[in-house]
């Protein structure tokens, strides 16, 4: 399995996921990174519970983020409320 840097995830990223625990990817954050690294595009993912998924989408998405710049940079969905604040969570 390819490690966090080979996907593309940036130093402080890898740094934050260390401190995680988080040292290797799972099956669906190997497979969505590097489809989603360094693009804009809708993206659809669909795995079992605890496999990674908020990370699959939101550290590449975290890593298009210009924190410099104050307007919208990235949507993300979320069908309950209860959802909406774990991705925000764990995004944070």
């Amino acid at each position: 399995m390819k490690a966090f840097k080979e996907l593309g995830i940036a130093e402080d990223y890898r740094k934050g996921l260390a401190e995680l625990g988080i040292q290797t990817p799972t099956d669906v954050q190997a497979k969505a990174i590097p489809m989603l690294i360094g693009k804009t595009t809708d993206f659809i993912g669909q795995a079992q519970t605890g496999t990674g998924k908020t990370a699959a989408f939101g550290l590449p998405l975290l890593a298009g983020i210009d924190a410099s710049q104050p307007h919208i940079q990235g949507v993300v969905l979320a069908p309950t409320r209860e959802l909406a604040k774990q991705v925000q969570k764990q995004l944070f």
